[in-house]
């Protein structure tokens, strides 16, 4: 999927002539902290929330203010994995995104992502899911593909996190199966690290939770 499939078509974009109340009241309608600045279809900046709070300048309009914005933007034909990079990177709640001309067509949010992240990691599929810490000059997608096929499973989808220890990462698998012993041991044939898994009912249960209350979250 890329930027230009991303797109939230009612959130709305800044021109120089709005003021600094009129952009707190729309993050406040469309509960983001962050929203893009345009002028003639050319993309100016991204006007964070804490830097216009003083209510005391809410009628400051940003052509009338000397206000730097940070100008971060993706192109329209790139990867929403790159999107999320960037987003991540920093911390932003919107993503403000060009064509191939630098004209601004749209911007996409954290709340959109997340939705679409969760249908692309198959989430919400039934299945169990493993986390490995591994060393990072040994990890290896391949092999854990072959121990996992290997029982008669398959991996319906991975991500990657640094663990606390820089050398090492936490790899998450979500699987096709829900019973996942003979997985397990395999795993532990090889010296993998299982940090977590999921496989009952229960556990699901409180998989979903927490994700429903990030996506709770994200809507406050």
């Amino acid at each position: 999927m890329i930027a230009s499939q991303l797109i939230v078509d009612l959130l709305p974009a800044l021109k120089p002539s709005d003021s600094f109340g009129q952009a707190l009241l729309w993050m406040s309608e469309f509960k983001v902290s962050h929203l893009p600045l345009v002028s003639n279809n050319r993309f100016v900046g991204i006007v964070a929330e804490e830097d216009i709070l003083d209510t005391s300048f809410s009628e400051v309009t940003f052509d009338a203010s000397s206000q730097q914005l940070d100008s971060i933007f993706i192109y329209e034909y790139q990867h929403i994995f790159e999107v999320m990079r960037k987003m991540s990177e920093f911390q932003l709640t919107i993503m403000p995104i060009l064509n191939r001309n630098d004209e601004y067509i749209g911007s996409t949010t954290l709340s959109q992502l997340m939705t679409i992240a969760s249908n692309t990691t198959s989430i919400k599929e039934p299945g169990g899911v493993i986390i490995l810490r591994v060393n990072s000059k040994d990890y290896s997608l391949s092999q854990i593909a072959q121990i996992v096929e290997s029982n008669n499973a398959r991996i319906l989808s991975s991500f990657i996190t640094s663990s606390d220890d820089s050398s090492q990462i936490d790899v998450t698998i979500k699987l096709n199966k829900k019973e996942l012993g003979a997985i397990l041991q395999t795993f532990q044939r090889y010296d993998y690290a299982v940090i977590e898994t999921y496989q009952k009912d229960d556990d699901f249960d409180e998989l979903k939770n927490r994700f429903d209350n990030l996506m709770n979250l994200l809507d406050l």
